[in-house]
């Protein structure tokens, strides 16, 4: 499966914020998961198998818990093909933080005045 057929699923990217944040129990994901999306235990630990499958997350036992955690990989091969596309973005953010820092100076100036 393509790294982008894995991440179009709204629940499957939920999922991979929630593991960025840290290493987290198939419970505490199923609770999340079902309180935002409506949806089983059954199906949400369908699309963490979908996740690992993918290598986007990994497990491992802790006793009966298991725990998952992201893997850095697959996001890195999507941040290489998202690469060529920067250009069409990279300069309007470049002009935006020259705009804010004029906003910023034009402010502080305004108060050395007061």
């Amino acid at each position: 499966m393509h790294a982008f057929d894995v991440l179009g699923d709204p629940v499957r990217r939920r999922m991979c914020e929630l593991l960025a944040g840290g290493e987290q129990s198939a419970g505490q994901i199923v609770e999340v998961i079902e309180k935002e999306f409506g949806i089983t235990q059954s199906a949400v630990s369908q699309h963490l198998r979908v996740l690992r499958e993918n290598g986007f997350a990994s497990v491992r036992r802790d006793g009966a818990r298991r725990l998952y955690s992201v893997e850095s990989e697959p996001f890195q091969q999507i941040d290489s093909w998202l690469e060529p596309f920067r250009a069409f973005w990279e300069h309007r953010l470049e002009a935006l933080a020259t705009e804010i820092a004029r906003g910023k100076k034009r402010k502080k100036e305004r108060k050395s005045r007061s």
